[in-house]
């Protein structure tokens, strides 16, 4: 796909038998003809589709700046979460309806799913955007941005969040360059591999996650050792069996048995487990017969006070081992998927599933994945960075590069995020 100066944008033709925008509340699953709002003079229309909850602050964040630099004359439709909905767009159906995750999953899910599709499909024909912006969740989003392709050919589509086709099944990127302009990347090495793979042209706009580390390095940690009641004579350690209830049922019990073969080589602890609210009782029940104090914490405040304060944190693999590079701690990564996922690993073509390691280009940060997720083999990693050793001071090292890969000049990712959405806009058709 051409960049949008060579790319022929002309106003496409758009018949009597246009589509109307289609209105889906939560309780009621017929669908509301409502024709779109009148368009202003000079106001910008964005159709803008997250699938899941990460999606929805990517793109409150990217809504928050074209506003800011289109002086409020901008439009947005689509799909969104509460962070999306508080940036001005009214989402046409809740976003808990789409968001979800592994095969299982999605296969369960596949009739509603297809049936959001396609009135996504039709709100986003009827709205004659000057740009659409799909955010994550490519189960979703992609299948919403091919039947766009098709029925408004020459309106500019941009993919905030690339999706994994350096990790597995990279044919999917030439597939992406049929109906994807431009792919906003939020790791560093993301553009080279699209190029690489026959993709289409990205752009490395930042992790939202490098705006918030003067604020994570300015923590005031003397503060939260007290409030957290932590023993000086203890080692703090994070534990983070994942986001999912999914997740936590699977490694918990091995986090567990990992931390009991520590205690007998010597180790005492204080844990603490940062947790998102609706997983935060099943932590507390799990872990209640557990020898050692286990703080359970909410709040991205508290989440990364856990980190800074922590010798070193046993973690689910996922973009909490960013989290983890930025803070500095360092860290063990552990993960265990469901069956049929786990039938699929053969597909799997990077060296590492450790989203930092990808980020430094080498295995700076042990995994053990499946069957080598053992109590015995993460204790005796842990006890490896734990104590002051070599493979200490190596991952110590490692963070600091992890800091220094992540890092953009002045600019926010929001704001160059927003620079190729308004590149873009400027050439379509409905400008």
């Amino acid at each position: 796909m051409s960049a949008p100066g060579n790319r022929p944008f002309t106003r496409p033709h758009v018949g009597a038998g246009q589509a109307d925008v289609r209105t889906i509340t939560a309780s009621d699953d017929r669908a509301t003809t409502n024709a779109p709002t009148a368009r202003v003079d000079d106001e910008l229309t964005v159709f803008i589709i997250a699938g899941e909850h990460s999606g929805d602050a990517l793109g409150a964040g990217l809504m928050r700046e074209l506003t800011r630099r289109r002086k409020g004359l901008v439009r947005f439709l689509g799909v969104g979460g509460e962070a999306m909905e508080a940036e001005g767009l009214t989402s046409l159906f809740p976003l808990g309806e789409i968001a979800v995750m592994g095969p299982t999953a999605i296969l369960k899910a596949l009739p509603r799913l297809t049936n959001r599709v396609y009135r996504t499909v039709a709100a986003g024909q009827a709205s004659k955007p000057d740009v659409i912006v799909i955010v994550d969740a490519p189960e979703f989003t992609h299948r919403v941005a091919r039947r766009l392709r098709r029925k408004l050919p020459y309106t500019p589509i941009i993919d905030y969040v690339c999706p994994s086709v350096w990790a597995w099944r990279p044919g999917r990127a030439k597939v992406m360059a049929r109906f994807i302009d431009h792919v906003l990347a939020l790791l560093p090495f993301e553009p080279d591999a699209l190029e690489r793979l026959g993709g289409p042209p990205a752009t490395y706009v930042g992790h939202p996650l490098v705006e918030q580390r003067d604020w994570i390095q300015g923590l005031d940690l003397d503060a939260w050792s007290r409030r957290l009641g932590l023993d000086p004579a203890k080692t703090p350690l994070v534990v983070l069996p994942g986001s999912r209830s999914s997740e936590v049922e699977r490694l918990l019990p091995v986090f567990q048995a990992t931390l009991a073969q520590l205690r007998d080589m010597g180790h005492q602890f204080d844990v603490l487990i940062p947790a998102v609210p609706h997983l935060r009782a099943r932590i507390a029940e799990a872990t209640a017969d557990w020898p050692e104090t286990v703080r359970i914490t909410e709040g991205d405040e508290a989440k990364f006070a856990a980190f800074r304060l922590a010798r070193a944190a046993l973690a689910a693999s996922g973009t909490v081992t960013l989290q983890l590079g930025l803070a500095g701690t360092p860290m063990v990564v552990a993960y265990r998927v469901e069956g049929i996922a786990a039938h699929l690993r053969f597909l799997v073509q990077v060296p590492s599933v450790v989203l930092a390691n990808l980020v430094l280009e080498e295995n700076a940060f042990p995994e053990y994945l499946q069957e080598d997720c053992t109590p015995e083999k993460l204790a005796g990693a842990l006890d490896l960075i734990l104590k002051e050793t070599p493979e200490r001071r190596a991952q110590l090292e490692a963070l600091a590069k992890v800091d220094q890969r992540m890092q953009l000049d002045t600019a926010s990712p929001s704001e160059r995020a927003a620079d190729v959405v308004m590149r873009y806009a400027s050439k379509s058709p409905n400008a």
